[in-house]
């Protein structure tokens, strides 16, 4: 399948054309499930029409809106969604309006993520893979430490709360800086996804990290 445009995650798979992993080696194990189950689940998303998207949008936002971990926080850590991923439009600008400070990530060349504050949707600027990042200053990729909560991307999660992203590692990295850091506890993480992405099992690999909560537009999860 060909991803809608701006549809790629910063977690774009390294595979070649053929499905296999990026340098020739042979699709086998954890990562070559993982593979199949991506375009599985892109392959459903792209079949959602605008009102899909739109309602599913709306229902994920009253019920993130309503989850203690974000009524409480006076940082997040969130995203932009593009294409046809679980929309945070409207999420976004409702915590803005609570006075939530939001940080959204700016992919850097190394494919890890800087970080930059949320001033609204016109301050938002086009960047590569059809992405949608802040145009104001630049934090570091340690601002995410100030998070007293962090929305993650993702395209499923099991019954364990493992997360399945993009397989670029961009988010991999995110998690394990939190989980390093000395001075603070990891803060809630909270993945937005469809019904449908919310699965019994999904293949793991060691720098997998679960998470602690899931969106749907039909509720929430808690592992």
């Amino acid at each position: 399948m060909t991803a809608a445009a701006g549809d790629e995650r910063p977690e774009g798979a390294a595979t070649g054309p053929d499905g296999s992993a990026a340098g020739g080696r042979a699709a086998s194990g954890p990562g070559a499930a993982k593979r199949s189950l991506r375009r599985d689940l892109l392959d459903a998303r792209a079949r959602l029409s605008p009102d899909d998207v739109r309602q599913a949008a709306e229902a994920i936002a009253r019920q993130a809106l309503s989850l203690p971990e974000l009524t409480g926080a006076r940082t997040l850590a969130a995203y932009v969604s593009v294409g046809r991923e679980p929309g945070t439009r409207a999420l976004l600008d409702a915590l803005r309006a609570r006075g939530v400070r939001v940080l959204l990530p700016v992919l850097m060349a190394d494919d890890d993520l800087d970080w930059g504050a949320y001033e609204g949707a016109e301050q938002l600027v086009r960047a590569g893979r059809g992405l949608l990042e802040p145009a104001g200053p630049r934090l570091g990729p340690d601002a995410v430490r100030e998070a007293d909560a962090v929305l993650l991307p993702g395209l499923a999660v099991d019954a364990r709360g493992m997360r399945l992203g993009r397989g670029g590692g961009s988010y991999d990295r995110v998690l394990a800086r939190l989980a390093d850091s000395a001075t603070t506890a990891v803060p809630p993480l909270v993945v937005l996804l469809y019904a449908n992405e919310v699965v019994a099992h999904l293949p793991e690999e060691a720098h997998d990290h679960p998470v602690h909560a899931v969106v749907t537009p039909d509720g929430v999860r808690r592992f």
